[in-house]
């Protein structure tokens, strides 16, 4: 027992690696929560183009010499509210909405990389691919401030985003502002996103969204449940990954979606997952 506790506690002897765990369970957590609106809502695209676009907003922050928070949020919000607004105004569908202001934003990121910041590649590749042991104070307290802050709008609007998004014409018949509570999802999903690139980075965020989420999925019955169920399954498969990192030398982002697509496999082996997944939308509408 104490060889496990010695184990447990060897990595945390070093401050950077303790903000790094702190960090990684705070990602998972609020990953896990937003992703469960992604995952029901069938916004598993949307997640993919706004962790790319970031990348636009990170760029844009080391030639202008600012926070890449700054950039990526700017890049993630100016996105989202894009997608809403080519959405709503032009008629386009979503996924066709997300493919027009996506594939741009993030061109625009690969230019201004390839003729501003040549010298810059290195670190820029960091944010590709996630480098959680870079976890500053001051990158841990951002986390921990945008993670308070989606939680408490969840919670105090939780009803509100559930009837906009699942039943948006009957919401909008009983008086709720559907189009701006569809935007606040958008904003929220944007921010979890920005503070999410340096725990895992751009290309896996979209998984740390996803698959917590559809693994509670094929357990919970009711949204509140299944929210639950994501958090405990997201916030675990961090510190598991993080420890797997530590003790095998292998990228942190990566082992934590490992870790988390792992425990989707094993819940979906021993559940029925199809037949979950039916009665959960069946209860859901």
């Amino acid at each position: 027992m104490s060889g496990v506790v010695d184990l447990l506690l060897e990595p945390l002897r070093y401050g950077f690696l303790l903000r790094a765990l702190v960090a990684a369970v705070l990602v998972g957590t609020l990953c896990a929560l937003v992703g469960s609106y992604v995952v029901l809502k069938g916004l598993a695209f949307i997640g993919d183009a706004l962790a790319h676009v970031a990348f636009t907003g990170i760029v844009v922050a080391f030639l202008a010499g600012f926070s890449f928070y700054l950039g990526a949020l700017a890049a993630a919000v100016t996105a989202g509210l894009g997608i809403g607004w080519v959405t709503r105004r032009v008629g386009l569908s979503t996924d066709t909405a997300i493919g027009i202001v996506f594939s741009g934003l993030f061109a625009l990121g690969v230019v201004l990389m390839a003729i501003g910041i040549r010298t810059y590649t290195v670190d820029l590749f960091s944010y590709v691919f996630g480098d959680i042991l870079a976890v500053r104070s001051r990158d841990l307290l951002a986390i921990g401030l945008a993670g308070a802050v989606v939680l408490v709008t969840m919670l105090l609007l939780y009803k509100e985003l559930l009837f906009a998004h699942f039943d948006p014409v009957v919401a909008e018949a009983a008086g709720l502002p559907v189009g701006a509570l569809q935007l606040l999802l958008l904003l929220l999903l944007s921010v979890t996103v920005v503070v999410s690139v340096q725990a895992v980075g751009v290309v896996l965020v979209l998984a740390m969204l996803v698959t917590p989420a559809a693994t509670a999925a094929l357990v919970a019955r009711r949204m509140p449940s299944m929210m639950a169920l994501a958090v405990v399954f997201g916030a675990v498969a961090a510190a598991v990954g993080f420890y797997l990192s530590y003790y095998l030398s292998v990228p942190s982002g990566g082992a934590i979606v490992l870790v988390a697509t792992l425990f989707f496999a094993l819940v979906a082996g021993v559940v029925r997952g199809r037949g979950a997944w039916r009665r959960l939308m069946a209860a859901r509408s």
